[in-house]
């Protein structure tokens, strides 16, 4: 039995004004993934608990069966393990994002315009995160890079009772009443401050200025935790799996559960990312595993810039160049096979952040295929009464590999 499971992230919508009240996904022309809601068991299942963040960290734990209230220590640890770095017990790590902040004339307050600055590429950023590196007094502090607008700071012995907000969550307000508030908040802000004064003069940010784009004039630290102790999934499964991701935090996931994390050329987590070189990847790693899990980013990088015409063509995209050429090489290659459709979390257009609510999946199973006529793959899913209902995300792929929910 092959098993593959392909994550839309931040797929799910609210109903829109400029779609007269549909969502993007409805809107989207997706063949494939509505054949898939046609032949499948669909569901809904909330993938964020009671109490949790609705981040991608908690998310993707929980979709790849690994209880949040038991596992998750927080996202950063998850980044340092896909970029190589070994965090020690007394190691804190902490997302730290290069951002695009408006200041006002004197200087003295700023807004949250860019969490991403203008998803600035992984050559640029990284120049600028060796220029912070290289000023960087703290021995206690370290950076390291990562990809694009990602990046990641470990603070030996350091503090993670710090309540930090999520650049992404902030967008256009004022950054004052959302600076670290907590136990070794000032080390963090100090961080922070200073990384203005190296980043708004450098060479990068000039050119990036000059050309029209938004520079990367300061840092913005997130997400921390302590290093995760999760059973791999031959452990847990039985089952040999693959990840692939142009995301950090969703490659760190799959390190910890044991996955070999596929490279793919050109993945970069947007638009412009290599759908093909996924598909082709997936499928070539099912020769040597029983699992593989696809990530892909870019309906939520739209979602958080708020823009409707692509989050459709990202949907759109999924389904034409991932979705479709999975299902077609599945039916070529295996005769049992699983498949697992599903987004991580909504990431409404409207709000431009992650919320919570239940969001729409369907498993499909090559010996069982059903007949769910007029069924469309979208949010109207979660409304029907004839559908399997998952409470408990972590849950939901007990069901998908053991055939059990309970």
């Amino acid at each position: 039995m092959k098993y593959v499971v392909m994550i839309g992230d931040g797929m799910a919508d609210r109903p829109v004004d400029e779609l007269g009240g549909s969502t993007p996904l409805k809107k989207a022309a997706t063949p494939n993934m509505d054949k898939l809601a046609c032949s499948g068991i669909t569901g809904k299942v909330r993938t964020i608990p009671a109490g949790f963040h609705p981040g991608s960290d908690v998310a993707n734990l929980s979709i790849l069966g690994y209880d949040p209230a038991r596992y998750y220590t927080g996202r950063a640890p998850l980044e340092a393990a896909s970029i190589g770095v070994k965090l020690d017990d007394s190691d804190i790590a902490y997302r730290c994002n290069l951002v695009t902040l408006r200041f006002n004339k004197g200087g003295t307050r700023a807004v949250m315009d860019d969490y991403s600055s203008g998803h600035i590429t992984t050559e640029e950023a990284g120049e600028l995160i060796n220029a912070l590196k290289s000023g960087l007094k703290d021995k206690d502090l370290a950076l390291y890079k990562g990809v694009s607008y990602r990046h990641l700071m470990v603070w030996k012995n350091g503090s993670y009772k710090v309540e930090c907000v999520p650049p992404h969550d902030i967008l256009e307000k004022e950054i004052t009443d959302y600076l670290p508030v907590g136990e070794g908040d000032e080390v963090l802000r100090e961080l922070m401050r200073w990384s203005v004064g190296v980043l708004e003069g450098h060479p990068v940010n000039k050119k990036r200025i000059k050309s029209g784009k938004k520079p990367a004039n300061s840092i913005w630290l997130w997400g921390q935790g302590k290093r995760p102790r999760v059973p791999a999934y031959r452990e847990k499964y039985g089952v040999s799996g693959a990840l692939i991701s142009a995301v950090d935090l969703t490659r760190g996931l799959g390190i910890y559960a044991g996955f070999k994390i596929l490279k793919v050329p050109g993945a970069t987590g947007w638009l412009d990312t290599n759908y093909a070189g996924k598909t082709a990847y997936a499928l070539d790693a099912l020769k040597d595993v029983d699992f593989v899990y696809i990530h892909v980013e870019a309906p939520d990088e739209a979602g958080h810039s708020g823009n409707c015409k692509d989050k459709i063509k990202a949907i759109e995209d999924f389904d034409a160049l991932v979705v479709g050429p999975v299902m077609k090489g599945l039916e070529e290659r295996f005769k049992d096979y699983r498949v697992l459709l599903m987004p991580d979390h909504a990431t409404p257009v409207k709000l431009r952040t992650h919320t919570d609510e239940p969001v729409p999946f369907v498993v499909y199973d090559s010996r069982d295929r059903r007949n769910n006529d007029g069924v469309a793959y979208d949010e109207s899913i979660v409304e029907r009464g004839d559908i399997m209902v998952v409470e408990q995300g972590h849950k939901l792929m007990d069901y998908f590999i053991k055939g059990v929910s309970g």
